[in-house]
């Protein structure tokens, strides 16, 4: 048995660090949008409709894309490279929105940083769920998320003091300025490893995969590390095989994880959280600084869910956050019903918030990053996040006429009756996945190596010649 590699993790905690920056940066994109909202609708005078589906939902659209095609590149060329042509698309999308002369080039714009957002929420889970430990895995892929709401915060603050600092032109500033982390996340993603798991199952560079799992993981043995490595994975699984009834009860879990995080409204509040407030009568210059409060119990409470993630389990927080959702988006219906006061709406919105980012918020990306087999990873992932993005950019597309057409209580008692279905879904069907190897989930969940194989032999002989399990 080989001895452990001694040393520090210092190699492990910089690249989650660094891979963890992509989500400050989606966060960022996500939100900034938020504050041009409505002097952009203004500047260019364009209907309801057209707003809702070039200026305000092109970035999800893009998302969208970006999350359903994310896998080939993390799966051609590795996850390294992928993290770093992210972070040049954000780039570029800054750029662009801030110096856009009308609406169309404006929505292209954002259309590339939305290209972005959906290929790193593919590609930074999938990274940090292969460089991390079990034991720690839930707490360091959460750190993903903590940087997605670290990122909405700073938007929130940035968007209310360049809206005070400038008076004209003032939302090109909200979001150019994200050029400067963008720029930042792309220096420093050039010093960080490839992932082992991706280095054997496509590189078939065993030599190099052993270097980087004793820098990430000093403390284990790596021979046993890459042998139950070896079993888990092959060389390539055709699509039609990952559609196959062998996986559809982990694509069942991915795809309702993901569509009832976007159910529960969360992104309806976070884009347009101005308007809402605008909507309990609190006054129009106001109404970005009563934003602020959201971005920061978000902050808060998803530490509180990274504390509690790999403690209390993924199941639990989702009870949590379920029961949360079910009576803050009730209390937010009764608000807007019996005319309550601004203040009373902010305080239930909030509450909704924290109830977000302590149950949905901490969990999605870690659990759906974990639940697929090494050898579909990139599919899984993509499937979950392509359907979280699919029904964002929908809802995102339909709320400006939707606030047109229906009340506040009637669309947030809408998003409560769908945390109802959530709930059952939790008690009934979600699995704990805690503290589980990426290879002990495939047998927990039903993949065990044995059916790998089998699905290697049942494929078409012109595929199946390059599937040699090693």
């Amino acid at each position: 048995m080989e001895t452990p590699t001694k040393g520090s993790n210092r190699t492990l905690y910089f690249s989650t660090f660094v891979a963890a920056l992509a989500g400050f940066l989606f966060g960022f994109d996500t939100i900034v949008i938020s504050g041009a909202d409505q002097p952009i609708q203004q500047l260019w005078e364009v209907s309801d409709l057209f707003h809702g589906t070039f200026i305000m939902s092109m970035a999800l659209w893009g998302t969208v894309i970006g999350a359903l095609l994310g896998g080939i590149p993390c799966d051609r060329y590795g996850r390294r490279k992928t993290l770093f042509w992210i972070g040049v698309l954000y780039l570029l999308s800054a750029l662009g929105s801030a110096l856009a002369p009308n609406p169309y080039f404006f929505s292209a714009s954002r259309f590339i940083g939305g290209l972005g957002v959906g290929a790193s929420s593919v590609a930074v889970p999938i990274y940090l769920s292969e460089i991390t430990p079990a034991q720690n895995r839930g707490k360091l892929v959460a750190l993903y998320q903590f940087n997605i709401v670290f990122g909405i915060l700073i938007a929130f603050f940035s968007n209310y003091f360049i809206g005070q600092i400038f008076a004209e032109h003032a939302w090109r500033w909200m979001l150019g300025v994200e050029v400067i982390p963008a720029a930042i996340y792309c220096l420093f993603v050039l010093g960080v490893p490839e992932s082992p798991r991706w280095l054997m199952l496509r590189k078939d560079d065993e030599p190099l995969a052993r270097q980087v799992l004793a820098r990430l993981n000093p403390s284990e043995p790596i021979d046993r590390l890459v042998t139950t490595i070896k079993k888990s994975v092959t060389k390539d699984v055709p699509l039609k095989e990952f559609f196959s009834t062998r996986f559809q009860y982990v694509i069942m879990l991915a795809f309702l994880l993901a569509a009832f995080n976007q159910l529960s409204g969360i992104n309806f509040v976070l884009y347009y959280a101005p308007r809402i407030f605008a909507e309990a009568g609190i006054a129009a210059d106001a109404v970005l600084g009563a934003s602020v409060p959201i971005g920061v119990v978000n902050l808060l409470f998803t530490l509180l869910g990274m504390y509690l993630i790999d403690r209390a389990g993924r199941k639990k927080l989702m009870y949590i956050g379920s029961f949360g959702y079910i009576i803050t988006l009730s209390g937010v219906a009764w608000a807007f019903a019996a005319g309550a006061s601004g203040p009373v709406v902010v305080a239930f919105v909030c509450a909704f918030i924290a109830s977000h980012a302590v149950g949905q918020g901490a969990v999605i990306w870690v659990f759906i990053s974990e639940i697929f087999p090494n050898v579909v990873r990139d599919y899984g992932m993509s499937l979950g996040s392509g359907t979280h993005w699919v029904f964002a950019a929908v809802i995102t597309l339909l709320t400006p006429t939707v606030l047109s057409a229906f009340s506040g209580a009637q669309i947030f008692s809408f998003f409560a009756g769908m945390m109802v279905l959530q709930l059952l879904f939790v008690w009934l069907i979600m699995p704990e996945t805690k503290n589980l190897t990426l290879e002990e989930m495939e047998v927990k969940l039903g993949i065990s190596t044995e059916e790998l194989e089998e699905i290697i032999e049942t494929v078409e002989p012109d595929v199946g010649s390059d599937l040699e399990v090693k």
